[in-house]
Formats: C-alpha cells, structure tokens, sequence
C-alpha cells in the first residue's frame, strides 16, 4: 500500500529535509515516526528537500509499506512519536504510480519579510528582516520580468545539481500588509536556492539599491556571481504542491501564519 502525507514543519532546529549522518534532519524524524506506527523499516520520498532553516506548511511525502491502518490512525500515530516542530496534517492512500516528488505539476513558496526598524522577537526564526523601508511596488513590478519560462542560472546555488536549469515560473507576485511584505511564487520545479536569490535582487530593488531592470539583466546574463546575495532561509515556506486531480490531492495553499494570508490581492493597509 502507498500512503501520502501531508506534512507541517518549523525548519528552525533541522538541518535541512534530507537525511544525514550525524545531523537533525526532517526526513529522519519523519521516517523513524512513522516506521514505529507501520511496526517496519519505511523511506519517505518527498516533493521538495528544504534546506537548513526552511519551513513547510504542507509538504507531501509518500511511503509504501504493508501495514494496514485508518486515516486517522497513521495521523494521530505518528504524530505521537514526532518533535513539537514537525506535524503530520493528514493521510490518504494513493496510486502505485503516485510519486510526492515526480508527480507534482506545481510547488509554490511564500518568503515573508518583516520590514520594520526593529528585529523581530517572537518571529524571529520564522521571517527574514529587513530594517530598511521596502517599495514593494518595484518589487512587483522587477518580478514581472521573472514569470514565465526562462534560464535562471544566475538565480540557482553554485552548487546546483540539476541537470537544466530552465524552469516556469507560473505566478510571481509581491504583496505588503501591515509591516509584513510576502513573496509568493508558484512554478513547475525549483532550482537550488532558486528562490532566496530572487528574493535577494528583488529586496535590493526594493531598497532603491538597484535599479528595476536589475532582475532582467541577471537573469540575461546567465551568471550566478552577477546575482544578488542569496536571502536568508527562515522566511522560506513551502505552501502548496499541486497534483493532477486523479490523486485527490488537492487541499487549499496553506498560508503561514503570520501577517494576513494574503487573499485579499495588492494593497497596502
């Protein structure tokens, strides 16, 4: 039998999804869970590997195993073996050929920025600060450049592994409510760091440290030391990974909850 998880995380105490020696990772606290409730040994696949300090309020993972039990009971039962940071929200079996990484048709992120004067206490590790005032309107306006299908080499880690570095980007938009500013972006797959070094040039925009253009002329030059600085991960959340709808995955996205969820469209309070 293959079960699907829908899975919330705080990425604050891990080091990142992927399994390491000698390390707190997500996917082992996970995998050790859910082996105690399936009584055998169980690998978990996933649809996105966050990185160190990176935060999921849905993310899907998928494990094959014999066990038989209710919805309910793979819930309730791994959820009693997991860390308070790491929640399974639900459980749901699926097709043989459901893959939570090669079967997405779509991830999307929201980065949360708190731009106000002082650090933040309460959020500290859950947003990235920024002191200086944002024009989110330059933002949204050098995001527009990044939306559909494009090389973004100079916005992937030097270290990326994958294979193309082509990707569509679906939906880029940047919104500001009350002191929060949100980043929200929605594409078929992303590259390694892909999307904290858009948030990177486009903060630099929004401080007036650089032009609007700016976003287009890095992505045109295909030269990842001519990006901007990669942002820092803890305003990173993984909202929603979308599926074909034969699966029956198809919850709402799942705002952090911080700020306002952002339905509301452009518009500053």
């Amino acid at each position: 039998m293959r079960i699907a998880l829908g899975i919330e995380y705080d990425g604050s105490p891990f080091c990142g999804w992927q399994r390491q020696k000698g390390t707190d990772t997500i996917q082992q606290a996970l995998e050790d869970a859910v082996s105690r409730v399936a009584d055998a040994p169980v690998r978990l696949s996933a649809a996105g590997r966050t990185d160190t300090g990176v935060h999921a309020t849905e993310q899907v993972v998928h494990f094959d195993c014999e066990a038989q039990r209710e919805n309910r009971g793979w819930v309730l039962g791994v959820n009693s073996y997991l860390p308070d940071s790491v929640s399974v929200l639900w459980a749901k079996p699926v097709d043989d050929d459901f893959h939570a990484r090669y079967s997405a048709i779509s991830r999307q992120y929201r980065y949360v920025i708190d731009n106000r004067p002082v650090r933040p206490a309460i959020f500290r590790e859950r947003v990235t600060w920024v002191h200086q005032p944002l024009d989110y309107t330059r933002m949204q306006q050098a995001a527009s450049c990044l939306q559909g299908t494009h090389d973004f080499t100079s916005y992937r880690a030097l270290a990326c592994q994958a294979k193309s570095p082509v990707r569509t980007v679906h939906e880029l938009t940047v919104q500001r409510f009350d002191e929060f500013v949100f980043l929200d972006i929605r594409a078929d797959g992303f590259l390694h760091h892909m999307v904290r070094n858009i948030a990177g040039v486009l903060i630099a925009i929004g401080k007036a440290e650089q032009e609007v253009d700016w976003a287009g002329t890095v992505l045109e030059r295909r030269d990842r030391t001519l990006g901007g600085v990669t942002a820092p991960p803890a305003g990173l959340y993984l909202v929603k990974v979308q599926y074909d709808g034969k699966y029956g995955l198809d919850p709402a996205v799942q705002w952090p909850a911080i700020g306002t969820d952002g339905a509301r469209g452009n518009e500053e309070q």
